[in-house]
């Protein structure tokens, strides 16, 4: 039987891949730990001042056209 060439190891091109993915990973973490995460709830996507505003303003006796009858 031939002789087989010895095992060359990790491919260069999966040891570089990897080291930058975990450099994101690693980033990713940072800013999120640094930033906070920011505000959650409600008035995250509202202009300032004007969180919940939006329910107030169906008129009154109004029914959706989902409800059940």
């Amino acid at each position: 039987m031939a002789d087989l060439p010895p095992d060359a190891g990790t491919p260069r091109w999966v040891k570089v891949f990897g080291i930058i993915l975990a450099i994101v990973v690693l980033l990713f973490i940072v800013v999120m730990m640094v930033a906070g995460g920011g505000a959650h709830g409600p008035g995250r996507h509202a202009p300032f001042g004007d969180a919940g505003t939006s329910l107030a303003s169906v008129p009154q006796g109004h029914t959706s056209a989902h409800t059940q009858p």
